[in-house]
């Protein structure tokens, strides 16, 4: 899902047996890394001029063949969360209900915040007015579930994906379909930070990058399998992929090779499902079915910290039979103004880490899995959104939830927050997207 993003949400899997012996407080660093003298890294933020620029020089190849397409089976929401047949009290302002399946991914415009696209199941896309969610344009032509859906830096531009493999791209001023091309299955999909250039991950392990609307294109082969996640970082010359295998690759975009390949001991044990990066690059977060989250250098490439969870398998990660789900980490990311990450698990635990004392600060509990977490732009509160169709705020400093806000039937599936925190845009399995405006306490 989405991704993006922010964050998306990944499969789940079964965890081994040291993540389930692991100690819920262990965070691992390897040797005499220093993680004060990483936190210290280069702040200084990219000029969006020198980045735009840097990726005109970028040598695009010709357009490589399209790949082939897997016969995969369609998107199974989960049955959990909600119960059937309730009418719970609907916290929000508005309901957008065109989409006649789950709606999977949700993006606001960032210029703005007037505008938000929303793809589904139903192989449809919508761009649409938060102020009275009227339809400004459908995004036609999909013949697939649309999995993502995003609008570029300037929101002159909306990106679609579905999972077939094709993307389009839309003019919003005018409702103008200006490129479109296919891949093999598509796994995520993301706009550059400061320019009309696109980054994908493919199921054949590929990652593809194309600037818009010319389509010049630049690949970037992985090992034999998903590229499952993956995002350019903040200065707009690199960008971070997660692969199946639980290898991690950082490109350099402009030369086309891999900088760091992480794998092994670094790597993770299981498929990784996300990744995210803090405010000046210096360092990303990785998040496997392996319940691991492993912080890394990104200059040097090493891992400079593993944080474990004890498999704390909530009552809403239990099948009717008794027996545990498996657990995963779903999201990640880094706070803006305390050194600070967070990690949101399928079994519903939200982990709080402090970066400076390299420990666990606080574990809040969910009464179903987290499928994804954003933290406010200026403020130490985080996000969260779950299988049981609530979204909820939370002081990272003292581990409390502030406020939670419900409406939805079915499980939440993806959600956008505007720079101002004051918006709060939901997608889910109930086959409606809503607006939630989000109180303001005393930060």
């Amino acid at each position: 899902m989405e991704g993006a993003g922010a964050g998306e949400a990944g499969g789940s899997g079964s965890p081994s047996p040291e993540a389930e012996e692991a100690q819920a407080q262990a965070a691992q660093f390897h040797e005499d890394e220093e993680i004060i003298e990483v936190l210290e890294l280069n702040d200084v933020e990219p000029d969006p001029d020198d980045l735009a620029s840097d990726m005109e020089d970028v040598d695009f190849a010709d357009d490589p063949e399209d790949g082939e397409m897997a016969d995969n089976e369609e998107w199974e929401t989960e049955d959990e969360g909600v119960e059937e047949g309730t009418d719970p009290h609907d916290d929000s302002e508005l309901t957008f209900s065109k989409h006649t399946a789950s709606v999977f991914c949700v993006s606001l415009d960032p210029k703005e915040s007037a505008l938000a696209v929303t793809g589904g199941e139903d192989d449809k896309a919508y761009i649409w007015r938060l102020s009275d969610g009227e339809t400004v344009f459908e995004c036609t032509g999909h013949k697939d579930s649309v999995t993502c859906a995003v609008f570029s830096h300037d929101s002159t531009m909306v990106a679609t994906g579905d999972m077939s493999g094709l993307i389009k791209v839309w003019k919003v001023e005018g409702a103008e379909e200006i490129w479109s091309f296919e891949v093999g299955d598509l796994e995520w999909l993301e706009w550059h930070p400061c320019a009309h250039v696109l980054l994908a991950g493919t199921a054949d392990g590929n990652t593809w990058m194309w600037k818009i609307p010319s389509g010049e294109c630049k690949t970037f082969q992985g090992p034999s399998c998903p590229a499952t996640c993956g995002q350019f970082l903040p200065d707009g010359r690199k960008a971070v992929v997660g692969y199946e295998d639980g290898s991690v690759r950082i490109w350099d975009l402009k030369q086309g090779n891999a900088l760091h390949v992480l794998k092994g001991t670094d790597g993770h044990a299981g498929p990784l499902t996300c990744v995210a990066s803090n405010n000046d690059g210096s360092l990303v977060l990785t998040g496997s079915v392996d319940c691991d989250t492993k912080l890394v250098n990104t200059a040097t490439g090493k891992v400079v910290g593993v944080f474990k969870t004890e498999s704390n398998v909530s009552k809403a990660s239990r099948r009717e039979d008794g027996e545990a789900e498996s657990n995963s980490v779903e999201s990640l990311g880094f706070c803006n103004v305390l050194p600070l990450a967070a990690v949101g698990y399928l079994d519903g635990t939200l982990a709080v880490y402090d970066l400076s004392s390299q420990s666990l600060r606080h574990r809040c509990q969910h009464e179903s899995g987290i499928v994804q977490l954003l933290w406010e732009q200026n403020s130490p509160v985080v996000y969260t959104c779950s299988l049981d169709g609530a979204v909820r705020l939370w002081d990272s400093r003292s581990g409390k939830m502030i406020s939670e806000y419900c409406g939805h039937t079915a499980e939440i599936l993806d959600f956008a927050l505007n720079k101002d925190a004051s918006i709060v845009v939901t997608a889910s399995g109930d086959h409606q997207a809503k607006v939630f405006c989000v109180q303001q306490p005393d930060r």
